[in-house]
């Protein structure tokens, strides 16, 4: 199985491998202009951009869906062939956020049963902080791949709605406490948490240059999942940076929790549902 991880020299070292799919997933959630802007400007050479609004995201109903809903999943497979991923190929994504946007999309191949892909630990800056190759040249055409997709088991847990129930799983919630308690809410129309909810925000994940921390201390920052009897499930805002715990745990060699994709700002659209305010519970 591929580490999760790759560095910057490792990645710069499979330039030239045919079978190398490179994708520049850089997001800005208050600027959905800042990626395909920052590529233009510069790349890693033979990467693609990869648009989380447009692609990693079917389009949001609002008060129906979460704010970043899943494509379904034939559809994403068809997304997939057309960038020309087949289960030989070893896919890499970067972007500018620690891998917060394109943790979503290490999570959206593996939910397609796709293992070989990492993600650029130090992301974007790392890369330029080494020196190494940038371009802003457009990478040359390749043939779409076959679907070997639809067959194939998923290789992570996609829970809804309906299954999360946090007297039953241990619910973690990627999202900073300010907004776990409910105190501030800069985005979603209700603040707060799901009930049973413990706050683990996917920025104590890495370190202050940008890095993952080591395995260890993702182990130790991981404590409480590790410790648990009850299933772990990650959730965030719209289910994007909730793939980034699911990667940290990956990167230290934990069992991978399920994902409910529709977060909170799924949860919060139908009014039945419980929400919590304040301290972790």
């Amino acid at each position: 199985m591929l580490h999760p991880l790759i560095t910057a020299t490792e990645l710069h070292a499979h330039l030239s491998d045919p079978a190398l799919r490179l994708f520049d997933c850089r997001y800005a959630l208050m600027d959905p202009t800042h990626g395909q802007l920052a590529y233009d400007k510069g790349h890693v050479p033979g990467a693609r951009f990869i648009d989380v609004n447009r692609v990693l995201s079917a389009p949001h109903v609002d008060g129906k869906t979460s704010r970043h809903p899943l494509p379904a999943r034939a559809d994403w497979i068809a997304t997939v062939c057309s960038l020309g991923i087949s289960p030989d190929s070893l896919v890499v994504l970067y972007d500018d956020g620690g891998g917060a946007s394109s943790s979503r999309m290490w999570w959206m191949l593996k939910w397609i049963g796709h293992d070989k892909v990492a993600v650029l630990d130090g992301g974007w800056q790392e890369w330029s902080a080494a020196g190494l190759p940038v371009t802003q040249a457009l990478p040359a055409a390749v043939a779409a791949a076959t679907d070997h997709y639809s067959s194939s088991t998923a290789l992570v847990q996609l829970l809804l709605a309906s299954e999360v129930d946090g007297a039953r799983q241990l619910l973690l919630d990627a999202r900073e406490l300010p907004r776990f308690k409910g105190e501030v809410e800069p985005i979603d129309p209700v603040a707060g948490h799901i009930p049973g909810a413990h706050c683990s925000p996917f920025s104590m994940n890495l370190q202050t240059d940008g890095r993952f921390r080591s395995a260890q201390a993702l182990r130790e920052k991981f404590g409480l999942a590790i410790g648990s009897s009850k299933p772990v499930v990650c959730y965030c805002g719209s289910g994007i940076t909730a793939c980034h715990n699911i990667l940290a745990m990956a990167a230290a060699g934990l069992p991978l929790p399920a994902l409910y994709a529709g977060s909170w700002s799924e949860w919060i659209t139908d009014a039945g549902r419980p929400i919590a305010t304040g301290n972790p519970d």
